[in-house]
């Protein structure tokens, strides 16, 4: 695919987008929260105040989506354990191409499911666009941002869980990260950059370690090296800016071989890099079940993810039967 078009299909994620409303708010009973005391680092200029709207036209599971647009203020929106708390913790990282984030397709209703299944989750609303790797409409090819800011949010809140465990009855030592899509290369991402925060010292939260634990990449993009689509037939090395070792966490990782926003490849590259390392990892693919379902269940089977996730957690100990 034309990396231009690439480009369009992430900003866009399934079609038109209509309907703009104010900044986005969580249900009522939830609070978001500034993850910055103060002005986050390395702020970058957007072209208007944060929006949210939702798309009608391209539905997904038969029903519309809600995104967000044009942050710059980052906040975490905690989802408390239901039930019988495992101790486990998620952060969450919606997609969107570092353009947008699909704010309920890839967040608030994952937040609700893994919270139902006893697990604190924390849903982050980093900032965008252009907060990590993405399509250029000038070059026509992937640039990297001027300051990877979502990768700085997302060590900051990973921080803040750990900070706030005891309070929050989270067990710090089950602390991990999901995101699709975009969000699944900032899984990558973090889960390769966690020995030196991007940002100077804010205060004790980021004295905690901002290692996931765990980490579950789903469709992830961004993952391949470039020149051209991602995992394009020229090359299938994995990008340059994701650096594998032992200490990377255990990982679940799914992607669809008809994926055609982001490759296949993104997924086995990472996968095979994992496994050289000597990481833990599960790796699922379909032959069909394309790109941005997030939680929704279709006809087909790789919608049922949630189940074959909840699996591999026992099998690495973080919840229990």
């Amino acid at each position: 695919m034309n990396p231009l078009i690439f480009a369009l299909c992430i900003l866009f994620a399934f079609g038109s987008v209509t309907a703009q409303t104010p900044a986005w708010r969580p249900s009522p009973g939830l609070t978001q929260v500034p993850i910055w005391p103060g002005a986050a680092p390395d702020a970058q200029p957007v072209a208007a105040p944060e929006a949210a709207g939702t798309e009608n036209k391209s539905l997904v599971a038969g029903r519309p989506w809600t995104y967000v647009s044009n942050v710059s203020r980052p906040t975490m929106t905690v989802f408390p354990a239901k039930g019988a708390n495992t101790g486990a913790a998620v952060v969450v990282f919606p997609g969107g191409g570092f353009q947008i984030l699909a704010i309920d397709l890839e967040g608030t209703e994952v937040c609700d499911w893994l919270a139902s299944k006893g697990i604190t989750c924390v849903l982050l609303k980093y900032r965008v666009p252009d907060s990590g790797p993405h399509g250029d409409e000038k070059c026509k090819c992937q640039v990297n941002p001027k300051a990877p800011t979502a990768l700085e949010d997302a060590q900051r809140t990973m921080g803040l869980v750990r900070f706030h465990a005891a309070e929050w009855h989270v067990d710090p030592h089950k602390i991990g990260v999901l995101g699709f899509s975009a969000g699944g290369y900032l899984v990558a991402a973090i889960s390769t950059h966690f020995n030196e925060r991007l940002y100077p010292a804010v205060d004790a939260a980021d004295k905690e370690s901002c290692r996931p634990d765990f980490a579950v990449a789903l469709y992830p993009g961004h993952l391949c090296e470039w020149p051209g689509h991602p995992c394009s037939n020229r090359s299938f090395d994995l990008n340059p800016r994701i650096q594998v070792t032992r200490e990377t966490p255990p990982t679940f990782l799914l992607q669809n071989e008809d994926d055609h926003v982001d490759n296949v490849n993104d997924a086995l590259v990472y996968y095979i890099a994992l496994k050289n390392a000597g990481v833990p990892v599960e790796i699922h693919s379909y032959a069909q079940g394309g790109h941005a379902f997030g939680l929704r269940p279709t006809k087909l089977p790789a919608t049922h993810w949630p189940g074959l996730m909840e699996t591999w957690l026992r099998s690495i100990e973080m919840i229990q039967e």
